[in-house]
């Protein structure tokens, strides 16, 4: 086996930092947060895990719009609001 010269500091400062310091935040979608604040999160690189109790057309009104239109994503599954800002997606192949 041939000798491998590895320079683990120097290959370490190559890799791309993660985009964004978001957080998976966990929270109650129920019309008791302000919308901006959603939106607050998700443009400060945050994914949003948001129990739904209520209508979610009603609830996420007034900031679905307004993820979009920035590149983040929306998708119910089961009983919770997934939200992910723009750049990182959202993967639901494993749902079939």
């Amino acid at each position: 086996m041939s000798d491998l010269d590895l320079d683990l500091q120097t290959a370490e400062s190559e890799l791309d930092d993660p985009e964004g310091d978001g957080h998976v935040v966990l929270g109650v979608l129920d019309g008791s947060t302000d919308d901006e604040a959603w939106i607050d999160h998700v443009r400060g690189g945050d994914v949003l895990v948001l129990n739904v109790e209520g209508d979610l057309n009603e609830l996420a009104a007034g900031f679905a719009r307004d993820v979009r239109e920035i590149g983040g994503e929306l998708m119910h599954f089961r009983d919770f609001l997934v939200v992910s800002p723009p750049g990182r997606a959202i993967d639901t192949d494993r749902l079939n």
